[in-house]
């Protein structure tokens, strides 16, 4: 693939609403068609036929590493695993020259890092494509994933109210990026200091959207379509003590769900610590699609390959 034909997906503006929207429509049709079927059985068109992606992980990771994996299959190509503690990452090899030799060999990479820094300096030494598996300031892979579970659940996203309760972090900043693009409002309950970062929220204003900013968990939870939150502490987070303190009042339990509309789901990214982001009744309730949203990284991730490689518009 020339430089100029590449398609990196290490935020959500890089593909564009009208991608994400044929993204998620693609995801939906190649989900329905393997009803039934073996999940290692390759999709009837495996069009990723011989491909083979490379995963580099410098965080730890259950539902990236084996959605990719799983999505690779189930396109027809294959995946293998560069890890920090186990290649030449981990002994000072920089972003930069990992990302020529692997573009040498592999005919795509997923990135899961901490700076984000480092998957935009592999990207500009690929001369194939770069996928944010995560980084601490987006998780893009994993709101495709949330999306497409919204529509499954007969939600319209033009004009959907959606929560978010605890942490302005790296999952937020990719849902209002998606509210931007996909024209739905966002209403973020957090304690003082944990704000997402400003030009996330001016991205999503900028687009028309309605980003209310509160401390009051609450009101941002009352008439939600969506409630969404993620654990409190990340890997290699300090100060957790008074972190924790400042998140209790933005557990989303029973209370706080019966404030949103009577249809509303509940989303968790995952792994949750029940008993602090989210209550038991809650993660485990009715309202709860925490495991179809973890399922659907698969077909998520495939339609997120398939667009790298110019396979959807």
């Amino acid at each position: 693939m020339a430089e100029s034909q590449l398609r990196h997906f290490l935020d959500l503006s890089d593909a564009g609403g009208n991608a994400v929207a044929a993204m998620i429509d693609d995801a939906l049709v190649r989900k329905a068609a393997r009803a039934g079927w073996p999940k290692g059985r390759a999709d009837a068109d495996a069009p990723l036929a011989g491909r083979v992606l490379a995963m580099v992980f410098e965080k730890n990771s259950t539902r990236t590493r084996v959605s990719f994996d799983m999505a690779m299959r189930q396109l027809g190509g294959s995946a293998l695993i560069v890890d920090a503690g186990t290649s030449q990452l981990g002994r000072g090899e920089s972003p930069a020259d990992t990302a020529r030799v692997l573009s040498r060999m592999c005919d795509a990479i997923m990135v899961r890092t901490d700076d984000h820094a480092k998957i935009e300096e592999m990207a500009r030494h690929c001369d194939v494509p770069v996928i944010n598996g995560l980084t601490d300031r987006s998780h893009p892979c994993q709101i495709i994933a949330d999306l497409l579970t919204v529509i499954e659940h007969r939600k319209s996203l033009p004009g959907l109210e959606l929560a978010w309760l605890g942490d302005g972090n790296n999952v937020l900043h990719s849902i209002l990026e998606a509210a931007a693009l996909m024209k739905f409002n966002v209403r973020v309950a957090t304690p003082r200091g944990y704000e997402p970062d400003s030009r996330f929220v001016e991205l999503a204003r900028a687009a028309g959207q309605r980003v209310i900013l509160t401390q009051d968990a609450a009101a941002a939870a009352s008439g939600a379509d969506v409630i969404v939150t993620d654990t409190w502490i990340s890997m290699g987070q300090e100060n957790v003590a008074n972190k924790v303190r400042a998140m209790e009042p933005y557990m989303v339990d029973a209370s706080l769900m019966a404030r949103a509309k009577p249809d509303a789901i509940f989303l968790h990214c995952l792994p949750a610590h029940v008993g602090e982001e989210v209550s038991k009744d809650v993660f485990e309730g009715p309202q709860s699609v925490v495991f179809d949203e973890a399922e659907n990284r698969i077909h998520a991730q495939k339609s997120i390959l398939l667009w790298c490689f110019g396979l959807i518009p």
